[in-house]
């Protein structure tokens, strides 16, 4: 990679600085970002200082900090060697990824250790996806390599977003045929009857979220075409009933609002060639009172059945902005003094 990082003798009053030098200036300046912006969010994630001294970034900070970021430091360049970009949320992944886990996340990640890194690079005709933290790595090999995955946790997290990003992959790969994506029309306080327009034109702002990400993925025109020709389909859980889905790539988001009865009905339209992933937060159930939540009973009773896997997040997930990780940290604890 060409990056050497020479620790030079401690310096009086417990300053200490790894000097890394970088023999290509022009990736240096994309690696130290417009005004160092990159620089300056590495120094405030990991509490260092860095310093840039031609082509040296000299990094000051304790032992820990300085080899968490002299890692994220190399791992970049390396990124921006193999011709990718560099932006905030690839320092934010970076930086987590670099992390110590602690020791109960660990046994999360021994289970991923067989694949291959290409798996966790998601190609869209857009943009490729990668995930960004432990949790995330763990959840798409699981996708790959299991017929049914559960991703259960907090919003913000990736799960629906990841989800898709598979799907999309699976589908240009030629994997699978088409793509279905599918919510329980429950309203989160609101009636969709009350909105004005015919039944696609109530649905389709409830469905937008799993839209916003196809769009990330896709251009907008194959998108439109894709859809017209019913290879990649959004549509309510109910309208599920009956269906065998072969072939297909399924997507069941906000899985907490879904009943029982519906859980059942949409696991078993599982059909030859088919892969099919549930994402669910707990703690965001908009089912009447006294209605038991499918997701729950699900991962009540399909827990240890074989092809079925599942991976769960939390706040340390978020990728949105650092004010949702926080919020959602509040809620919890709020949650468990009222417990």
């Amino acid at each position: 990679m060409g990056i050497s990082a020479l620790t030079p003798p401690t310096p009086p009053q417990d300053i200490v600085e790894t000097l890394m030098e970088f023999p290509d200036n022009r990736l240096l300046i994309d690696l130290c970002g417009e005004f160092d912006r990159n620089l300056a969010q590495i120094e405030h994630q990991t509490g260092v200082h860095i310093l840039r001294r031609g082509n040296r970034l000299a990094v000051i900070g304790d032992k820990a900090s300085r080899e968490l970021a002299s890692a994220v430091l190399s791992g970049l360049y390396a990124r921006l060697e193999a011709g990718k970009g560099v932006e905030a949320g690839d320092i934010d992944g970076a930086i987590r990824m670099g992390r110590p886990m602690p020791d109960r996340e660990l046994a999360a990640t021994e289970q991923i250790e067989m694949f291959s890194g290409e798996k966790y690079e998601l190609r869209t005709r857009k943009k490729p996806v990668e995930p960004r933290t432990e949790a995330q790595k763990a959840y798409v090999g699981n996708l790959f390599d299991h017929e049914l995955g559960f991703g259960i946790g907090p919003a913000g997290t990736g799960k629906t977003y990841l989800a898709v990003a598979v799907g999309v992959t699976m589908f240009l790969a030629g994997a699978v045929d088409k793509i279905i994506l599918s919510r329980p029309a429950v309203e989160a306080g609101e009636r969709l009857g009350f909105l004005p327009g015919d039944m696609k034109e109530k649905i389709d702002p409830y469905m937008q979220p799993l839209y916003d990400a196809l769009n990330d993925f896709l251009p907008q025109k194959q998108l439109a075409k894709l859809m017209e020709e019913k290879r990649i389909e959004i549509a309510p859980l109910a309208f599920m009933r009956g269906r065998t889905l072969s072939n297909a790539f399924v997507v069941l988001d906000e899985a907490q609002n879904a009943t029982t009865m519906q859980m059942k009905m949409f696991l078993t339209r599982l059909g030859e060639g088919s892969r099919m992933v549930i994402t669910g937060d707990r703690t965001q159930v908009d089912l009447p009172r006294g209605t038991a939540s499918g997701l729950a009973d699900a991962e009540r009773i399909l827990k240890g059945v074989k092809g079925v896997s599942f991976n769960y997040f939390t706040s340390k997930d978020v990728v949105r902005h650092p004010l949702v990780a926080r919020i959602i940290e509040a809620y919890e604890a709020q949650d468990g003094a009222s417990g």
